[in-house]
């Protein structure tokens, strides 16, 4: 999988198909660091990585109060948001025992200290409206 690389994107449903591409060559143990403002649409491109791995995406919702959900599919997907805990708090969470098992997505990374050397760094910038730009990189 090209892993460096930017999308840009003019729908929230395009945001969502560009996550299920992506979704395509991730595999158990990867984790994708999701960053960007409130609304940048985040949320939407995890439903896309949620369908690209089996998981039926209408079942993903922001976990910005339940923090961390889970997706099943043909590999599960872990879905956290770390928007309104510390970086202690999200230490707290044991992240990093998900990830062997697991996708796992985080959205607010800079609140995980410990994210791991190998995460693939996902920014998704708004151009205005519903544009985006998705820029993938490895760390």
């Amino acid at each position: 999988m090209e892993r460096d690389r930017r999308v840009e994107t003019t729908s929230e449903q395009e945001t969502m198909e560009a996550g299920r591409e992506f979704a395509a060559g991730l595999h158990e143990g990867d984790v994708v660091l999701l960053s960007g403002v409130l609304g940048a649409g985040k949320t939407a491109f995890v439903r896309g990585l949620a369908e690209g791995l089996g998981a039926a995406p209408s079942d993903v919702s922001s976990p910005t109060f339940t923090i961390l959900q889970e997706y099943r599919g043909r590999i599960t997907l872990q879905h956290a948001d770390l928007y309104r805990l510390t970086a202690v708090e999200a230490e707290d969470l044991g992240l990093d025992d998900l990830i062997d098992r697991a996708v796992l997505a985080v959205e607010w990374p800079d609140r995980w200290a410990s994210a791991p050397l190998d995460a693939i760094a996902v920014t998704i910038e708004s151009l205005g409206g519903d544009r985006r730009v998705i820029r993938y990189s490895t760390r």
